[in-house]
């Protein structure tokens, strides 16, 4: 049944043994690529370790049931633990998303809804934070563009894990955040206490570990420099600090303004950019493999409403996978896996029944 396990051990193995050599950690890159891909292929081996030895034993106390009872009780408790043992290893072979053990890069933008729209994406990119937080991660904010109530008109997160395993990864636990995000409660600006519907916008892209991982030619770059502004367009700067880089091949720009430097401001616009061409690349690639797998979280138009968050019923509804708990008051204070592990598992069954075609 697990014709494919063989190879992947042969790779575990000799991923192993190259990370073994001190020579490999000469090349960082090189070593967080195959520490990335060892952290994967691990769980696979445990797994099919753990199946194979039970797979074993079942056949040697089959062979000495009739002449030991004790062996013929064995028999019962293997055979009713060997398809668990099966069904864990058969998941663990679902082909994984290779940016799964990155970390991200978040954006947030307020839609439509004017200034309640900015404070929604606030209030998400505070939900993203806390949630971070309760699983130890990094949170370091690369720039915002604050609305006049305090919200963000848009604003760039860059969240950092701790664990290679892919399982855990940043990306892994985040891709699915990305789309529009709906909102009903009654604004702070609302003064006859009526229910108002806005929305906010979230974007996923996994970080470019070395610049080097993404090809990007000067020639290809058009860069602007000009002067920065705050909340109401009031001056913020005196000099020409803030920069847009417009990559013209695929028409992507990038501003940063909230660094006192130029060269601040560029180097983060940088980064944001190769996040946004690996994602780019990556689209491409999923678009020419669409034939092949079509998932129906991976390929759903960014465009479409993928949640509701409802303040009055305090209710959280995500529309892709049928998920809603009527405690948005936890949810937006972070606790978010529950809603995350009904993508996670739609996920799953869609590469499943892939793998059963």
């Amino acid at each position: 049944m697990f014709e494919s396990v063989k190879t992947l051990l042969d790779e575990h193995a000799q991923i192993q043994a190259q990370l073994s050599d001190p020579a490999v950690y000469a090349d960082q890159a090189l070593a967080r690529k195959l520490g990335r891909r060892s952290a994967q292929l691990n769980g696979i081996v445990e797994a099919y370790n753990r199946w194979h030895s039970a797979t074993e034993d079942l056949e040697a106390a089959k062979e000495m049931a009739d002449e030991d009872p004790d062996f013929a009780e064995e028999v019962e408790t293997l055979t009713a633990a060997l398809p668990d043992l099966q069904e864990k290893l058969r998941r663990l072979l679902i082909p994984r998303d290779e940016n799964d053990a990155r970390d991200v890069i978040l954006e947030v933008k307020g839609g439509e809804g004017g200034d309640e729209a900015a404070l929604f994406a606030a209030d998400l990119l505070r939900m993203y934070t806390r949630f971070a937080e309760h699983k130890g991660w990094k949170v370091e904010m690369i720039s915002f563009n604050e609305s006049d109530l305090g919200g963000y008109k848009d604003a760039q997160v860059a969240i950092k894990g701790k664990s290679n395993d892919p399982a855990e990864g940043v990306y892994a636990q985040l891709k699915f955040e990305g789309g529009v995000h709906r909102v009903q409660r009654v604004p702070v600006t609302e003064s006859q206490g009526r229910i108002h519907t806005s929305a906010a916008g979230v974007l996923v892209l996994p970080e470019v570990d070395e610049p080097e991982e993404v090809e990007i030619h000067a020639n290809d770059l058009k860069i602007d420099v000009y002067r920065s502004s705050g909340p109401g367009g009031q001056s913020v700067n005196t000099t020409d600090s803030a920069v847009r880089i417009t990559h013209m091949p695929t028409g992507i720009v990038v501003a940063m303004q909230n660094e006192k430097s130029q060269i601040q401001n560029r180097e983060a616009a940088m980064r944001v950019l190769r996040s946004r061409l690996l994602a780019h690349q990556q689209q491409i690639i999923d678009e020419e493999n669409s034939a092949v797998r079509a998932s129906q979280i991976r390929t759903m138009d960014r465009s479409e409403r993928i949640r509701t968050y409802n303040y009055p019923e305090n209710r959280i509804a995500d529309h892709r996978t049928g998920y809603k708990a009527y405690n948005l008051d936890a949810v937006m204070d972070g606790d978010l896996q529950p809603v995350i592990e009904s993508c996670i598992q739609m996920d799953e069954e869609e590469r499943l029944a892939a793998l059963g075609e």
